[in-house]
């Protein structure tokens, strides 16, 4: 797929088809369990009640009171020992605390035990099915004979009191019969002792109605709800909805993006077709507008490069021409020559040539080892006095008219030795550039000062020239660059020293700098860097 838009569809679907299997399964699961809570909620209350009862009669009543029990509920009873019943320590300690067991036996049915305490205790148990009139009545009659033992006025208190401590899962109430919600005809049914099962409202629920002889309550159950499952077209329906939510979230989201991609896209194809000015807007602060800016920065830097590699090619060809024509010129001389200190006259001009030619390459392959991503540093403690001491040593001789000096070393940690990290060959190629390069246009004097800081070292390097015009400063560094006044072409060179300097001293994380001496009145180029690299 080669749209952002279907790879994140494609996940976001994946991921919601699994979130729909995990939902099946936890809707299955979660059905289940409220299937067990519906079925306990509605045998626990007539369970406990008739478990209580039994504790205080003996076999013969208990044989009598389960026949009858049976008979009104519609399910067998039965009582068993404790012992014998195959329970897990878990279930045992349920129903020790008070607890009714229901164990589903089939899609709809459960079986139910509730413990009687004692001695040797029992476990009565009964099969339940589902919520009917039959058991509705076998609940009210359970409660009626316990009601019909207290005076009238005391019976909806104890109503409520068995409500609590059975824990009915549905609610008890005795209503007056003129107060009951029934019509004409169940209201008759009620004073004939009949038992009445009412819809309620909506129909998804039933209430159940008993009169209480010789009182004017009637016994209300409910309301009483059918068990309804969630159905699973319920999740189907959810899902649908949600994937098309997504879906439609997740293509205004992308939208834009893939927009922003097209125009970087786009851009991208310019650069290559060889169109080196596009560039893309950068809007925002996210993952594409960051791209966008590096983009920009890489056609910047691209189109830099390019630019300075034509520079550099017609630099090249034109600081090539003039010794390739000395060289051509000597050659023909030496054809011509009449004597040999003439040959020999030409010879040595065509190998000073020659070495011109070398340094020339030399210089521009150092350049370009610079220029192009970053050199192999190593970087290593110098002693930064003494390298400088080195190369006044190696340079003061080729121009013996002018004095080169160092200055003494200014630090503000008070140290004897100047030590700083360096790249100890790059450094020496960069001070050996710039003090040749004063000791070129030097009318006598040449002065090297060191400064040391806390975290930075300053090397100025100061001549008594005629210094440099500064609007000429900021280009100074530029390759194959000669001014038109006091330094040019005769004073030799090839104007790629001083941009050697600024790439070495840019690799070490610093800074060159030009300015005008006040000690010795020319010019003064300044490099500054870090003492430690990193810091």
């Amino acid at each position: 797929m080669n749209s952002i838009f279907l790879r994140i569809y494609g996940g976001m679907l994946a991921a919601l088809v699994l979130v729909a299997l995990l939902g099946v399964g936890t809707l299955h699961l979660v059905n289940e369990v409220r299937s067990d809570q519906y079925r306990e909620g509605l045998a626990r209350g007539t369970f406990r009640l008739m478990a209580d009862n039994l504790k205080s009669m003996d076999e013969v009543e208990r044989r009598r009171a389960l026949v009858v029990w049976s008979r009104l509920l519609g399910i067998p009873l039965q009582l068993q020992v404790l012992d014998e019943a195959q329970l897990d320590s878990r279930e045992r300690k349920q129903m020790q605390r008070g607890n009714v067991l229901v164990r589903q036996t089939g899609p709809h049915s459960a079986r139910v035990y509730a413990l009687l305490e004692g001695k040797a205790p029992l476990l009565l148990t009964g099969e339940v099915q589902q919520i009917s009139e039959q058991l509705a009545r076998a609940t009210n009659y359970l409660l009626i004979d316990e009601l019909i033992r207290y005076p009238v006025a005391e019976q909806p208190q104890r109503l409520a009191e068995l409500k609590e401590a059975k824990q009915f899962g549905f609610d008890l109430h005795l209503v007056r019969l003129e107060d009951a919600r029934l019509d004409l005809d169940q209201r008759r049914r009620i004073d004939e002792g009949d038992t009445v099962m009412a819809l309620g409202r909506g129909g998804d629920s039933i209430y159940v109605f008993s009169g209480i002889v010789d009182t004017p309550w009637v016994l209300e159950i409910g309301p009483l709800y059918q068990m309804n499952p969630y159905p699973p077209q319920l999740l189907v329906l959810i899902g649908a909805l949600g994937l098309s939510l997504i879906g439609l979230i997740v293509y205004l989201l992308v939208r834009s993006l893939e927009q922003r991609l097209r125009v970087l896209e786009s851009a991208a194809t310019h650069i290559a077709s060889g169109r080196l000015d596009a560039r893309v807007p950068t809007r925002g602060a996210d993952s594409v507008g960051r791209l966008a800016s590096s983009f920009n920065a890489m056609a910047e830097h691209l189109q830099s490069s390019l630019s300075t590699q034509r520079e550099l090619v017609r630099a090249v060809s034109h600081e090539l021409r003039t010794p390739v024509a000395r060289l051509r010129f000597g050659l023909e001389m030496i054809a011509d020559a009449e004597s040999d200190k003439a040959r020999r006259k030409y010879m040595d001009g065509m190998d000073s040539d020659i070495q011109d030619l070398d340094k020339l390459v030399d210089e521009m392959l150092t350049y370009a080892r610079l220029e192009q991503g970053s050199p192999a540093l190593n970087f290593q403690q110098v002693e930064l006095c003494g390298l400088i001491d080195q190369v006044i040593e190696e340079l003061a001789p080729l121009r013996g008219s002018v004095q080169v000096q160092r200055a003494p070393l200014v630090s503000v940690l008070g140290e004897d030795s100047c030590w700083v990290e360096a790249e100890p060959r790059y450094l020496h190629r960069a001070l050996q550039n710039l003090v040749s390069n004063a000791m070129r246009y030097a009318e006598g004097r040449v002065l090297i000062s060191c400064r040391l800081g806390h975290k930075r070292c300053r090397i100025d390097v100061e001549d008594d020239g005629p210094g440099v015009p500064q609007e000429a400063w900021e280009r100074l560094f530029s390759p194959f660059l000669r001014l038109d006044d006091s330094r040019t072409r005769a004073s030799g060179g090839h104007g790629l020293g001083l941009s050697i300097v600024r790439r070495i001293i840019y690799w070490h994380g610093g800074r060159a700098q030009i300015g005008q001496s006040e000690t010795l009145g020319g010019a003064r180029f300044s490099l500054v860097w870090p003492r430690r690299q990193g810091e």
